[in-house]
């Protein structure tokens, strides 16, 4: 259709016996001759790029007047991977072979006046090939007009309906036509494009307004000759564009660049008539997508029996991931992804009948069976839970990774609903959460793929919330409201606004936590229903009589809308109003933090946020953490287009110093999108009494306690209520809840219960004390992709162009544990608190994470492209001992040094340019793309350096190795820092001394003797016991121990406490010492002397601090630290002193130059009010005062201790 003339010029030739308008004569024969040749690289000289390339010749034949056959000859499929200039295309026979016994069946395709129409082939001709037939077709789609030389048209194509713009030229000499013809192919109306995996990620339009990470654009030149059938295309020159980064374009990128060329070779007169094989109408000339969306492009592989596949490699994994995790074999996995979204259910139900007996086998099949993501999978999940073949902890697990990376659609939708009504969905709390959850998260990726979403899909949730509130179930209630937050779905406000005071006629009575849930509920449809969110929660906000959490909750989601400068202006005047200093403190902080806003999301919104801090800061900046804050960070770079955004929300209440809600929120923005990574939240109203209890619980478990302390336990645990968790916790990642639980009075009762020395072998606790004793062997492995995130779309070739990026993660554990007891329990835990114990283990934890970005062709028959390997490896081994006794307070840690090599972090990342065909597997090519064959025009950026940090005392070493190759074009295009080799990699290694059988002790209350006895006793008058021995040795093979020994001295007096410490080298001629001695009075004078150095001798500082409270005057403390000699480094160290006198101009601080004593400094601090305090330090020559500087806390209440008299043992 066309859109908007631009030009009206005058018509192209006075001439009206020219005719320009394509077309072709039924009784005519044309040939042609066609070659597509698609690259993939960096563009740059000395980097190596890959590619394919079609030769064939065509031959167009008249079947009617408006429809013609299509017959390809003399095709060859060539293959590149190499240096542009010093490599070649090279043929490929078999491949070859394989797509022409397709590509060269004869299509029928309909066209009229330079529009291709429906094409006809044969059933056995894939969608792939036939896709190809509509790349070659598409050198006859033009548009010509005759009366205008510029002009837009909307066009059907292989891309899709898109945007045309047209340029013609006439050659007066030729008579030829000269068509420019520009497509939007970005832009398209119905664009033959797939997006998978980025539902999740919600595009930013302001960030594509400072650049983008994907330009589009295609061009083609016609060559049009005047003929009396019509005009005839004689030559057609065509060129697509892509490029692609993973930051801004601007800065570099991988180049797409596909070309067409096709020349007229002759017509001829057609001889008999064409008589077509049968065939199927196969659609219009969009490209039509089939078996590429099956394919992962990381490889190729034949599948000509994907069972057997299938069962080799699960052998295989498990195999290798036995003792640890083997991060070499993750190709392995990703190819068990592929192979089993090939099979059928029953093909799945086979797989899960041979493993269900086998732990190992049957764990790895549940994880990497999820990531089938279509209707098969489900049904199999379904069938699990009818039989009932899973454990709870099984189908939570599976239930999680399923719905979350299914592909969402009415079909999917439908099945998932019957989880809602299964009876083991319900068989445990979290699993029935973990159903709603993910159902939800199901229903609003469906509602991305379709507008309106229907109301069908949340319905099942909508009546849970009803069904909950009838039954007065408030845990099902927050459950459903959850996962109605989850879904996002536009039909869900009523419901919500029913259990939200104020917004609803028919609001109901609920608990402040269901409240909270129901506005957590609107976060989604912030982003679908902007203004109706607005106005609720700005209803919400601005009722005073409401829960200050609710409010602030609001408060939060109203800003997550990007309210506009009158609203923000609004809120602000209402602030200025607020008498709630919790709810003023959250806004105020919150509208400040999003005011210093760097990401272009907020730039709007940061710009309001300014004005309202204006109005708000004199009167709402000096409130301190004992309120309510938000803590916004965020940075974003222009040049990278990536950024980070962190929030922490702390939730007060005016009863509690504790917060009663922590929020921590991380977000991603990277190639134009905006991710919520995670969000995790704790509910902690109670954590004040919790705090108590398990203090309680410790003083029990490993001490005596008084009959008092008992009644006090006993009060504070009955006022706990006995419905409400005491502390709730939820995370969301990606913005989607994905787990919730409670923490409630009965499991808290239950914990006690299984530790309490009295407990006896009904205990779990004594079966696993038991099952140690006789050694135990644990593994875990999981497999888990985390996202796969894929944009495929077609281009002129028929080719489909993709750029994938693939998360991979596997994290196992593997733990050996063996206890000795002596003498062993008989009655109840509690004798093990005077028993020797002996436990000793080995183990260790290895997480491997591996990400894969793709740029190029993928078929089910050739691969094509750039391909970035990044692999991350953790490795946490452990094994020592550890020998204690409660009742004598010992403890011992033995640790032994490392035998062998062990990496504990790794870090291997290049990028290559790839060609596999599905014919020649083992010729699959894997070229660096900067590599030893480069010519650098400038000098490389190459670093190469292995470091170690020895500790042969303790016969081990950390070493760092670091390699890096980068190209020569690091200057000029942020792409290229990451572009090349990089190896990085942090190891322990064994180091040969004369020690070499090393042990690590440590004792705590020990009977061990003093070192050094002189200091104690001229302090104390005589040797006290010691309250605390703690030794540090490495045992040298000829005993003959190094290392640290701590012992603490401890006096308690009517008058003052005293406490010593002393630390010790230990060694043949070792003389070192460190030495404290520190007193306090009333805890309101403190001294302490701290010495060191030989024989404490060599160096001494002195630190007094005193606090003061009189009748009539403020608290404040006074502190004093001088020296007599100091090390070097200190001295050093002191010289930040020299900056003092700036940074008090800075701070505002007010400074005299006097004469005050030299190495001394000296501090008055005095409580000016409860949220401020006036500051005097003394440094020499120069003395720094300020009053009135605002604390981040407050101290509470400040009145009560002015009336107090005497010394303040509070203050201090």
């Amino acid at each position: 259709s066309e859109l908007n003339n631009v030009s009206n010029s005058p018509s192209i030739s006075a001439c009206q016996s020219i005719n320009y308008v394509p077309d072709l004569n039924p009784k005519k024969a044309y040939e042609y001759k066609y070659v597509g040749v698609m690259t993939i690289g960096r563009d740059r000289p000395d980097l190596a790029e890959s590619g394919v390339r079609i030769q064939c010749s065509l031959k167009i034949t008249g079947v009617s007047d408006q429809t013609f056959l299509l017959q390809i000859n003399d095709l060859t499929f060539d293959e590149f991977n190499g240096i542009p200039g010093k490599s070649s295309f090279v043929t490929s026979p078999k491949l070859t072979q394989r797509v022409a016994a397709e590509l060269t069946q004869p299509v029928m395709f309909e066209y009229v006046r330079g529009q291709v129409g429906d094409l006809q082939a044969p059933v056995e001709v894939s969608h792939s090939v036939l896709n190809i037939v509509r790349g070659i077709l598409g050198f006859l789609q033009v548009t010509v007009k005759t009366t205008q030389n510029i002009y837009e048209l909307e066009e059907l194509g292989i891309h899709g309906i898109c945007q045309s713009n047209y340029a013609i030229e006439e050659d007066l000499n030729s008579k030829e036509l000269h068509v420019t013809r520009i497509v939007d192919i970005k832009n398209c109306r119905e664009k033959a494009a797939v997006y998978k995996g980025m539902a999740l990620a919600l595009e930013n339009n302001d960030c594509k307004e400072r650049g983008d990470n994907t330009v589009e654009i295609v061009q083609y030149k016609y060559n049009v000759r005047p003929t009396e059938d019509g005009g005839l295309i004689t030559k057609v020159y065509a060129e697509e564009n892509q490029l692609f980064s993973p930051f801004n374009v601007k800065g570099g990128n991988s180049k797409l660049l596909a070309t067409q060329e096709v020349f007229l070779i002759g017509v001829t007169d057609s001889v008999g008539n064409v008589t077509p094989s049968p065939m199927q109408n196969r659609g219009n000339q969009i490209y039509k997508f089939g078996t590429e969306l099956n394919q992962i492009p990381l490889q190729l592989n034949k599948n000509t029996d994907p069972m057997a596949k299938i069962s080799e490699l699960i052998e295989h994994i498990v195999a290798a991931n036995i003792k640890q995790v083997d991060n070499s074999r993750t190709a392995d996995i990703l190819q068990l992804y592929q192979l089993l979204r090939l099979v059928t259910l029953d093909n799945m139900e086979t797989l899960w009948n041979k493993y269900l007996g086998n732990s190992e086998h049957r764990r790895w099949l549940l994880d990497v069976i999820a990531e089938v993501s279509d209707a098969r999978v489900i049904r199999f999940l379904i069938n699990r839970f009818q039989r009932g073949d899973l454990s709870v902890n099984e189908a939570t697990q599976a239930v999680l990774l399923t719905f979350n990376h299914l592909e969402a659609n009415s079909e999917t939708v439908e099945m998932c609903k019957e989880f809602l009504i299964m009876p083991f969905s319900r068989s445990s709390d979290l699993l029935w959460s973990t159903v709603l959850l993910s159902y939800g998260s199901v229903v609003y990726r469906y509602c991305g793929t379709v507008d309106p979403c229907p109301l069908i899909a949340v319905q099942p949730l909508l009546d849970l919330a009803t069904d909950s509130l009838s039954r007065n179930d408030e845990a099902d209630l927050i459950r459903s409201l959850k996962a109605i937050g989850n879904a996002g779905h536009l039909s869900s406000v009523k419901t919500i606004m029913k259990f939200l005071p104020g917004v609803s006629p028919t609001v109901v009575s609920v608990s402040t936590r269901a409240q909270r849930a129901a506005v957590q509920a609107l976060r989604h449809l912030a982003v679908r229903d902007v203004h109706r969110v607005q106005e609720i929660t700005l209803n919400l906000f601005m009722q005073r009589n409401l829960s200050s959490e609710v409010r602030m909750q609001a408060c939060l989601i109203l800003f997550d809308t990007k309210p506009p400068l009158a609203l923000v202006s609004m809120i602000a005047s209402f602030l200025l109003e607020e008498s709630n200093l919790q709810v003023a403190s959250f806004s105020y902080s919150l509208i400040h933090g999003l005011a210093r806003s760097q990401t272009p999301d907020n730039h709007i919104l940061s710009i309001a946020c300014n004005v309202a801090i204006k109005i708000l800061k004199p009167k709402l900046g000096h409130l301190s953490y004992h309120y309510s804050k938000a803590l916004h960070f965020d940075w974003f770079n222009d040049d990278f287009l990536i950024g980070k955004s962190s929030d922490i929300y702390i939730f007060k209440n005016v009863n509690s110093y504790f917060p009663s809600t922590l929020i921590s929120k991380w977000k991603a923005y990277f190639i134009g999108r905006i991710l919520e990574t995670i969000e995790v939240t704790a509910i902690l109203v109670y954590l004040a009494l919790l705090f108590f209890i398990l203090h309680y619980v410790f003083i029990y478990v490993v001490s005596q306690y008084s009959v008092t302390q008992h009644i006090l336990f006993l009060s504070e645990w009955q006022s706990l209520p006995e419905k409400q968790p005491l502390i709730s916790a939820f995370a969301r990642v990606f913005g989607q809840e994905v787990f919730h639980a409670d923490l409630n009075k009965d499991v808290i009762q239950s914990v006690m219960q299984a530790i309490s020395p009295k407990a006896g072998k009904e205990s779990p606790v004594w079966n696993m004390i038991e099952n140690i004793q006789n050694g135990v062997a644990w593994h875990w492995t999981k497999p888990y992709l985390i996202f796969e995130t894929r944009y495929i779309r077609a281009t002129m070739t028929g080719l489909p162009i993709e750029i994938s990026k693939y998360y991979l993660s596997v994290t196992g554990s593997t733990v050996n544990a063996k206890s000795t007891i002596s003498p062993p329990p008989t009655d109840n835990l509690g004798q093990l608190l005077n028993a020797d114990i002996l436990f000793e283990t080995d183990g260790n934890v290895r997480s491997a994470k591996d990400l894969f970005v793709f740029h190029g062709i993928n078929t089910d028959v050739v691969q094509s492209g750039a391909e970035s390997i990044s692999k991350c490896l953790l490795n946490i081994p452990w094994k020592f001992s550890i020998k204690m006794n409660v009742k004598s307070m010992k403890f011992q840690l033995d640790t032994p040094p490392w035998k062998t090599r062990t990496e504990i972090l790794s870090l291997n990342y290049n990028v290559y340019a790839v060609s596999r065909n599905i014919e020649d597997p083992a010729e699959a090519k894997m070229t660096p793309m900067m590599g030893d064959h480069m010519e650098f025009e400038e000098n490389p950026q190459t670093l190469k350096n292995t470091t170690g940090e020895s500790g042969q005392d303790y016969a081990t070493a950390m070493c760092m190795e670091m390699e890096a190759e980068r190209a020569h074009y690091l200057s000029e295009y942020p792409l290229y820092y990451v572009l090349g080799y990089t190896r990085c990699a942090f190891t322990l290694e064994p180091v040969r001394t004369k020690c070499q059988n090393k042990q690590w002790a440590k004792q705590r209350h020990g009977k061990c003797q003093s070192i050094n006895e002189n200091f104690p006793q001229s302090s104390l008058g005589s040797i006290p016991d010691p309250v605390l021995i703690m030794t540090a040795l490495a045992v040298s093979g000829n005993d003959k121990p190094e290392g640290y020994e701590t012992t603490v001295y401890l006096t308690q007096a009517a008058e003052k406490d005293e406490i010593q410490l002393l630390v010790s080298q230990i060694g043949e001629e070792a003389n070192w010492r460190l030495c404290v001695d520190a007193d306090g009075h009333f805890a309101t004078i403190i001294t302490m002397q701290l010495q060191w150095g030989a024989e404490c001798q060599t160096y001494k500082i002195n630190v007094e601090a005193e606090t003061s409270h009189l009748p009539g005057s403020n608290p404040s403390v006074n502190a004093t630290v001088n020296w007599e000699e100091v090390p070097e480094y200190m001295q050093e160290i002191g010289k930040v002193g020299e900056y003092i006198p700036g940074v008090a101009l800075l701070q505002r601080f007010s400074q005299t130059h006097e004469k005050n004593p030299e190495k001394q400094i000296s501090a008055l601090v005095t409580l000016a009010t409860s949220e401020s305090i006036d500051m005097r330090m003394e440094i020499p020559e120069l003395t720094v005062y300020q009053k009135e500087i605002p604390l981040p806390f407050q101290f509470f209440p400040f009145e009560s201790n002015q009336q107090d008299e005497g010394p303040s043992r509070a203050f201090s």
